[in-house]
């Protein structure tokens, strides 16, 4: 590795009293460090490049008594991986616990924890496997990245279905399946053309993982004493009025009663957590991560990690879940950011102003639109003012846009029939800047609101269990209009494959006017794509002169879901809440 320094915790009774040596041609032990808890050692390795791979053994001796550990040094992974992802990329977002169930097997792995499908936050049994065997469902989709929710060993008393209260960082969660079987999913994904990004979570632990019951020093957690809970406000973490105590009380508090947060300012731990970071790399060959809870962990800290993350990966990509409405918050996270003065390495950055904006902008009806921002309501002038401010971010080409997630209410409403806005809304999130995330189900218009429970969001895929009543992976599975919703996601996914306009190309919009039309073009090298969406519920029609800069010399354009020719040299009539997304000729 780039970094030569390997850290390896050693956890046994009274270990520190043990005096530690080795020999391996290449490999020096530097430091020996005794902590709080005589339990515990931590050795500090210098891995030179003169270094084989190979096997050599780590002596403990204390007193006449001597223990041996075998230390294997794996060589470098040479397989496809840590590839990162760009606007190139459309990321498929999986709560693996209820996408598919392919190996019932492992079910009940964990014995106190019972699976229940009829309760919303149980454990119902998706797992690696059933990720697997539909990896040509999401390629056929059009698909080029699989996000999965934490994988990691989440055994906690409640069962945390959700993955986000890790018991053990190294280990893949039983019910999921092994660490094995993740390996052999991420290779089957790069197969088919598929990349996969990794959830972690640094900022905080599960109340069960294994060294809770002995933890290594008196600083290992920040309020170790007794529990105290974030204020869950990450506004004075980059507030410069903002007193100190105020930072910590969002920094340091744990985020619930169950999720321990971790102080990466111990100087152990915070090594710990990089190295597993470029372990799960290295070992599993996946291409990107996604940092939950970013903000509330150490800035310091994570903005190490970034670095040496993407010392040793050049090409990886981390995304950091930064949860702000305001583009100036959201840029201030982003590297070689313009509005701050710390520098978070962070490439990546989640654009929730945008959803939410969309939220807003792409309501039921127009009305309903208005009872979400009451007063302030403008159609698409919205979205418009939001990329207007892009000049605030440091790189448009990293940022993750979407339109829900596993913690937000599902952008299909319950019962909707209308696809209208369902088509709209993909249309955008599709051919805008950024890089474009769909939560599962949404093509089947699966819908689920926040206020019902978080389980709610996250509800069975219809057929991804043995018995299930209805299909919906299979076209026969599904109703006509979850098939006109799937193929019309479909046809967009596959287009966008191929133009690099969309995927690569700059952005030039104009502002909507009287009609209620936003209009957009995306650009490269001579290739033009361009975009009218209708924000009214009635036929408009713009005269397309205005946008002759972005035209040129072009007087028709095909519409890439019907792949009818439209003359583009006077008037166009839109029809209400109606999409068109043209291929200049």
């Amino acid at each position: 590795m780039k970094n030569p320094v390997l850290q390896v915790m050693v956890y046994g009774t009274n270990i520190a009293a043990s005096r530690v040596s080795l020999e391996y041609p290449g490999v020096q032990l530097d430091e020996v460090v005794q902590v709080d808890n005589p339990n515990y050692l931590f050795l500090y390795l210098k891995v030179t490049p003169e270094a084989q791979p190979g096997t050599f053994d780590i002596l403990f001796r204390d007193g006449k008594k001597t223990q041996t550990y075998t230390y294997e040094l794996k060589p470098r992974a040479t397989s496809p991986g840590a590839a990162g992802f760009t606007p190139a990329d459309v990321m498929y977002l999986i709560t693996p616990d209820r996408f598919a169930n392919g190996d019932p097997s492992n079910d009940n792995a964990y014995k106190d924890v019972v699976i229940d499908r009829n309760q919303p936050n149980s454990r119902h049994g998706g797992d690696l496997k059933g990720v697997m065997d539909r990896l040509d469902y999401i390629a056929d989709l059009g698909f080029t990245t699989i996000w999965l929710n934490p994988v990691q060993e989440n055994k906690q008393r409640g069962g945390s279905y959700h993955g986000y209260a890790i018991t053990d960082f190294y280990q893949v969660d039983a019910r999921f399946g092994t660490n094995r079987e993740y390996c052999d999913l991420i290779e089957q994904a790069h197969r088919k053309g598929l990349k996969v990004v990794m959830d972690m979570i640094f900022n905080h632990c599960g109340s069960d993982h294994w060294w809770m019951e002995d933890l290594p020093a008196k600083d290992w957690l920040n309020h170790q004493e007794a529990f105290e809970q974030t204020t869950h406000y990450l506004w004075p973490v980059m507030d410069v009025h903002a007193p100190q105590t105020e930072i910590d009380a969002a920094v340091n508090g744990w985020f619930t009663r169950g999720m321990p947060d971790l102080n990466q300012r111990n100087r152990h731990l915070a090594t710990y957590l990089i190295q597993n970071s470029i372990w799960w790399i290295e070992y599993s060959r996946i291409d990107g991560i996604r940092q939950d809870t970013h903000p509330y962990a150490d800035f310091d800290f994570m903005a190490r990690w970034c670095k040496e993350v993407l010392e040793e990966y050049p090409e990886f990509n981390i995304v950091g879940e930064a949860w702000y409405s305001k583009v100036p918050a959201t840029a201030w996270w982003q590297r070689n950011s313009k509005v701050s003065d710390k520098e978070s390495y962070l490439k990546t950055i989640m654009d929730f102003g945008l959803t939410f904006a969309c939220e807003e902008v792409f309501a039921i009806r127009d009305e309903e639109a208005k009872e979400l921002n009451p007063g302030h309501f403008r159609g698409f002038g919205t979205l418009y003012e939001l990329l207007a401010q892009d000049f605030l971010h440091a790189d448009l080409d990293n940022i993750l846009i979407f339109l829900d997630n596993h913690d937000l209410s599902r952008f299909v409403k319950k019962d909707e029939t209308d696809l209208r806005r369902y088509k709209q809304a993909l249309a955008f999130l599709l051919t805008t800047r950024g890089i474009p995330q769909l939560y599962y189900g949404m093509e089947i218009l699966m819908s689920g609101e926040k206020r019902e429970g978080d389980g709610n969001l996250r509800k069975d895929f219809p057929g991804g269990w043995p018995g299930d009543p209805v299909d919906a992976f299979t076209k026969e599975g599904r109703t006509p209009l979850q098939n006109e919703a799937w193929d019309y996601m479909q046809t967009l996914l596959q287009w966008r494959k191929n133009n690099q306009a969309v995927t690569q190309g700059k952005l030039i919009h104009y502002t909507p006017d009287q009609t209620g039309c936003y209009v957009y073009a995306r650009i490269k090298e001579g290739t033009t794509v361009l975009v009218i969406l209708n924000g009214h519920d009635q036929e408009e029609t713009i005269d397309m002169y205005r946008f002759r800069e972005v035209l040129q010399n072009s007087r028709t354009g095909r519409e890439v879901i019907t792949g009818q020719p439209m003359d583009l040299s006077g008037s166009l009539a839109i029809p209400a809440k109606g999409t068109y997304i043209l291929e200049l000729q």
